[in-house]
C-alpha cells in the first residue's frame, strides 16, 4: 500500500492521470447506463410522454439513493481511519451505524412518498397527459428505492475495504440487469410502464442481494448486533462528513424539481421529456471528463500533503488541458450528431398510434437544438470541475463545497426562474450555457488565486 501510494509522488503526471482516470470512468459510464437504458426503452417501446413520467420521478429516487452515497461516503472515511489505526471495534460500529442510518432514513422516506404519491407526483411536475405513466413507474420504484439505498451506501464500505473490483461488480450487475429485464418485461412481455417499472425494482434488488453476499462472505468487517445501535458520537461524526454530498445531491434534485415544473408551465409534457433526453446524455457523454476530474483527486492530494507544489500545478494544468480536450470533442460531437443521438430515445414504429407518433415528431423537432444550447459552454466546464476538486482534494470543504453549488444553486436555478419569463422553454435551455460560463469564472478566480498563495515551493 505505501509503495502504490509513493508512487502519486514520483511517477509522471501524464501517466498517474491516465491509470487514475480509465477505471473511474468506467465506473461512472457503467452507472450511468442504469438510467440511460430505462430512458431508451421506454421512448422506442412505450414513448415520448413515459420520458416525461420517468423524468419527474427521478429527483425523488435520486435524492433518496443519495442519503445512502452520502453517508456512504461520509461514513466510510471514519470507517478507513478507524480500520487503519487497528480499531476494528469502532471500525464495526462506524459500518453499523451506517446502515442503521440509511436504513432508516430512507425507509422513512419511501413510506412518505407512497402515503403522499399523488401530492408527490404533482409537486414534481407531472400534469394530466402523463400522471399515471409516472404514478405506475413511482409507486413500484418507491417499493425498490431502500434497496438502491442501501447499495450505495454499502458500495462506498467495499471501496474502503481496499475491494474495488467488488464495487465494481456492484455497479455492472444492475446496470446488465436492467438491459435484461426491460427488454423481456417492456419489448416481449409488453407490460410496458410497468415493466419498465418492475426492470428497475429487479436491478436494485440484484444489486442489493449482491452487496449482502459481500458482506457475508467476502468482507473483513462481520457485525454483530450491538453494531447496529446508533451511537450519538459516531453519529455525528458520520453526519459531519456526509452533509457536504447531501447538499451536492440535494440542490441536483431540487434543480430538475423546477426544471420539470418551469417547462410544465412555459411548455408542455414534450419539453419535459426533451430535458429527460437531454440529462441522460450529459450524464453518458460527460463520463470521460468526470474521470479524469476523479483521477485528479488522489494525485493533487498526495502531492499537496507532501508540500510538492509543482507536482500539484502540473497536475491542475495537465488535468484541465487532458480533460478540456475531452469536453472539446464532446462539443464538437453533440453539434454535429445531436439529431442521431436524440433519436435514439424515440421510436419509429409504423404501428404506434397516431398521437405518439405526432410526439415523436415534436421531440425530435424540438429536442436537437435544445441538446445544442446545453452544451454550448462545455469545453470551459473542466475549469469549473477540476478547481472545486482541487479544494476538495486539499481538505478545504467550505470553498469546495461552495465552488461544487456555484453553477447549480447560485446561477442556474436563478436563471431558470427568470429568463423563462421573458423566452419560454428557450429561456431554460439558455441559462445552461450562461451558468456554465458565469460559474467557471468565478471557480477560475479562486484557484488561480489559490495557486499563487498555497502552491509556492518554499
Amino acid at each position: 500500500m505505501k509503495k502504490n501510494s509513493e508512487i502519486l509522488g514520483t511517477a509522471s503526471i501524464s501517466s498517474l492521470l491516465i491509470k487514475q482516470a480509465v477505471p473511474a470512468s468506467i465506473g461512472i459510464l457503467v452507472m450511468s447506463l442504469n438510467i440511460i437504458v430505462d430512458t431508451i426503452f421506454v421512448g422506442r417501446w412505450i414513448g415520448p410522454l413515459a420520458i416525461s413520467a420517468i423524468t419527474v420521478v427521478l429527483p425523488v429516487t435520486f435524492f433518496i439513493a443519495a442519503i445512502g452515497l452520502a453517508v456512504g461516503i461520509g461514513g466510510s472515511s471514519v470507517l478507513s481511519r478507524a480500520l487503519g489505526k487497528g480499531d476494528d471495534k469502532k471500525g464495526l460500529k462506524v459500518f453499523g451505524n451506517m446502515t442503521t442510518l440509511t436504513f432508516l432514513t430512507s425507509g422513512i422516506l419511501a413510506i412518505l412518498g407512497l402515503v403522499f404519491q399523488d401530492y408527490a407526483i404533482n409537486f414534481f411536475g407531472a400534469d394530466d397527459s402523463f400522471r399515471d405513466l409516472a404514478l405506475t413507474y413511482y409507486r413500484i420504484v418507491m417499493y425498490g428505492i431502500v434497496m438502491l439505498a442501501m447499495c450505495m451506501m454499502g458500495n462506498s464500505v467495499i471501496r474502503a475495504e481496499g475491494k474495488p473490483k467488488f464495487a465494481m461488480y456492484a455497479m455492472m450487475l444492475p446496470a446488465v440487469a436492467n438491459i435484461g429485464m426491460d427488454y423481456v418485461l417492456i419489448n416481449v412481455l409488453d407490460y410496458g410502464m410497468e415493466g419498465a417499472a418492475w426492470a428497475t425494482f429487479i436491478s436494485y434488488a440484484i444489486c442489493f442481494l449482491f452487496i449482502v453476499w459481500f458482506f457475508i462472505f467476502k468482507s473483513e468487517l462481520r457485525l454483530k448486533l450491538q453494531s447496529f445501535v446508533l451511537d450519538s458520537k459516531i453519529v455525528k461524526e458520520i453526519s459531519g462528513l456526509s452533509g457536504v454530498t447531501l447538499a451536492r445531491q440535494g440542490v441536483i434534485a431540487v434543480l430538475t424539481i423546477l426544471l420539470n415544473n418551469v417547462l410544465i408551465d412555459v411548455g408542455d409534457a414534450i419539453d419535459v421529456a426533451s430535458y429527460g433526453i437531454i440529462s441522460r446524455v450529459l450524464m453518458f457523454a460527460l463520463f470521460p471528463v468526470i474521470g479524469v476530474n476523479q483521477g485528479f483527486m488522489p494525485i493533487a492530494g498526495y502531492n499537496y500533503g507532501a508540500n510538492k507544489f509543482a507536482r500539484v500545478r502540473e497536475a491542475i494544468n495537465t488535468s484541465i488541458i487532458y480533460s478540456g480536450i475531452l469536453a472539446l470533442a464532446i462539443f464538437i460531437a453533440i453539434m454535429i450528431f445531436a439529431e442521431p443521438f436524440v433519436s435514439i430515445f424515440i421510436s419509429d414504429k409504423a404501428g404506434q398510434g397516431a398521437g405518439t407518433l405526432a410526439d415523436n415528431a415534436a421531440l425530435l423537432e424540438r429536442t436537437p437544438n435544445a441538446l445544442r444550447w446545453v452544451f454550448a459552454a462545455t469545453p470551459v466546464i473542466v475549469i469549473q470541475l477540476i478547481g472545486g476538486s482541487y479544494f476538495q482534494s486539499i481538505g478545504k470543504v467550505i470553498p469546495a463545497l461552495l465552488l461544487s453549488l456555484t453553477k447549480q444553486g447560485f446561477f442556474l436555478i436563478p436563471l431558470i426562474l427568470i429568463l423563462p419569463n421573458y423566452y419560454g422553454v428557450f429561456g431554460v435551455w439558455i441559462s445552461f450555457p450562461i451558468a456554465d460560463v458565469l460559474s467557471t469564472a468565478v471557480t477560475g478566480y479562486f484557484l488561480r488565486k489559490a495557486v499563487k498563495k498555497d502552491l509556492v515551493e518554499s
